[in-house]
């Protein structure tokens, strides 16, 4: 087995490979009445819908079976988020921006901004405020619980401002008469704000054992602390999945929920918490299945895509499974903050099942014609899956989103995966685009490592004008799912360009950091991608699998 992680556990893992060296590869072959230059002139001239169309009319719609196209799916990313949710109040979210985040990033609001929040929340907690203007539970538990964490556990450059300072002595005794005790044992759970000497924050337990729990832990974190990895399973496993309030007997409110996520995250989470996080559903549906593949890459990208740049990553494992290279994606719809594209939604534009389980995936990855697969979070996790809403309402990303993509050893663009060819810029800061940082496992067995793997580190940056790629910006997708497909597609149709560059990069060199068998030799490795690609094989995987994700069951 060839995997590379960030952990020497394959944490959060949805399917796991076997260890057998032996799986049958598909043989690469061109794909039949594949006709590579008109499709280009399709792709380029037609809209994504009739370009996608066109390019599976070419191998005949009827002969593979593949399901009519709904023409009516969005083609921006932020079409797909649920109408079912609701918007966050804009007022107190652009303040969440600024107060909910680490201990040197925060930026206090002054007192312009601290008064027009405090008031905002006041007339909200009063009912004179309606519909999607409404300041909700989720973003009042974040809000207050990073303004009692900057208080007791911030520098002083990041605790409260003036300006805060004196907004919390106007308006906290109006407050504390019309706010629900959870919220205020979040603001205030000493009692001792402002001096008014309240016993709600004191005294406050929650409601029923689920709330009982959270509240224990939560007062740990409010006061800067951290926690073990059994409590943080615990409150997870008591509280998940999350149901909006009466139709839970046991659940916990939003507002506490809200200001547990957040305030781990301000509280810069330890390796045990995100532990905790990555393990606290591995078994919600049972053991995960075992997939009989020779290796099998688990991509970590961001669950809320990408907003600008074009996202690679689904067409480099339809390129890296034509040579054995089985490769497992997951993600969702969309989410929150980016609410960017994600690989769900180029795979429902283009016809694919979406609601894979993890044992239907499996078969996928088997599948001699095939060889990678999705999986929905809301298929293998539907307990993290309930958190979107209250995701959207914290504002900033809780530690579940650094779980999501534990196993990233690319830094890439947009913080995703995805290398790119453009030059680095001479203004970068911190850890550049294209820097890789990870381990591969060798083949010699040893009982002195975890899991009985011998690992091999490295870190390095990619520059890929070393391996002879010219320096071309990334191309653009500005949300748009249509064309991110566009660009895709046109790249496995052999196409020359931005695209087709990044996706050969990107297979080849995680084929070679990975030390996947005859991937030893980075130059090597490169044409590999190029051949699967330029042989018609890749684009036929990807087709495959839009067809095959309706059969297996």
């Amino acid at each position: 087995m060839k995997s590379l992680l960030l952990n020497p556990k394959p944490i959060n893992s949805i399917i796991f490979p076997s260890k057998t060296q032996n799986s049958p590869r598909f043989n690469p072959h061109p794909f039949p009445n594949l006709h590579i230059q008109s499709r280009h002139r399709w792709i380029r001239r037609r809209n994504l819908s009739t370009a996608v169309k066109a390019v599976l009319d070419s191998a005949t719609v009827e002969q593979f079976g593949i399901p009519e196209f709904d023409f009516r799916n969005p083609s921006l990313s932020s079409s797909y988020r649920s109408s079912k949710l609701t918007r966050p109040n804009q007022t107190v979210l652009d303040a969440q921006t600024r107060v909910c985040t680490g201990p040197t990033q925060t930026k206090p609001l002054d007192e312009e901004q601290a008064f027009k929040v405090f008031d905002t929340i006041l007339r909200s907690a009063r009912g004179e405020i309606k519909d999607e203007e409404e300041v909700s539970k989720a973003q009042m538990g974040a809000f207050f619980a990073a303004m009692t964490i900057r208080a007791n556990a911030f520098p002083e450059a990041t605790q409260w401002s003036e300006g805060e300072m004196r907004a919390m002595k106007t308006f906290w005794p109006l407050l504390v008469r019309v706010l629900p005790p959870d919220i205020v044992f979040i603001a205030d759970p000493e009692g001792l704000m402002m001096g008014l000497g309240s016993s709600i924050g004191p005294q406050f337990v929650g409601n029923g054992t689920s709330e009982m729990r959270l509240v224990g832990a939560l007062r740990e974190v409010l006061a800067g602390g951290h926690l073990g990895f059994e409590e943080v399973q615990g409150v997870l496993k008591e509280v998940l999945p999350f149901q909006e309030e009466g139709e839970k007997p046991h659940g916990a409110s939003e507002a506490l929920l809200a200001a547990f996520l957040i305030g781990q995250r301000m509280n810069r989470e330890t390796d045990r918490e995100l532990k905790a996080y990555c393990l606290a559903f591995d078994e919600e549906f049972g053991p995960p299945p075992i997939a009989d593949v020779k290796s099998l890459t688990h991509y970590g990208e961001p669950y809320d895509g990408n907003t600008r740049f074009f996202r690679s990553t689904l067409f480099v494992a339809a390129v890296r499974s034509c040579y054995g290279e089985s490769c497992l994606l997951h993600g969702v719809d969309w989410m929150p903050p980016k609410g960017g594209i994600t690989e769900e939604q180029m795979l429902k534009f283009m016809g694919a099942n979406i609601s894979l389980s993890p044992f239907n995936a499996k078969k996928l990855l088997e599948d001699e014609e095939v060889g990678f697969a999705y999986v929905s979070q809301r298929e293998a996790r539907p307990s993290l899956y309930s958190l979107i809403g209250i995701r959207e309402h914290i504002k900033k990303r809780p530690p579940l989103a650094t779980t999501e993509k534990v196993q990233q050893y690319v830094k890439g663009e947009e913080g995703a995966l995805s290398m790119t060819t453009r030059l680095r810029s001479s203004m970068t800061k911190g850890i550049p685009v294209n820097y890789c940082s990870g381990f591969r496992s060798l083949d010699i067995s040893s009982t002195s490592e975890p899991g009985g793997v011998t690992r091999q580190g490295f870190s390095l940056e990619v520059n890929a004008k070393d391996y002879g790629f010219q320096p071309t910006d990334t191309p653009r997708t500005d949300r748009s799912v249509s064309r991110n497909i566009e660009l895709g597609l046109a790249a496995l149709s052999g196409e020359k360009g931005p695209a087709y560059d990044r996706i050969v990069l990107n297979a080849g060199m995680v084929d070679h950091l990975l030390g996947a068998e005859g991937a030893e030799d980075i130059s090597t490795a490169l044409d590999r991608a190029r051949d699967a690609i330029d042989s018609g094989n890749a684009l036929k995987r990807l087709l495959n699998y839009i067809k095959l994700s309706h059969k297996v069951s």
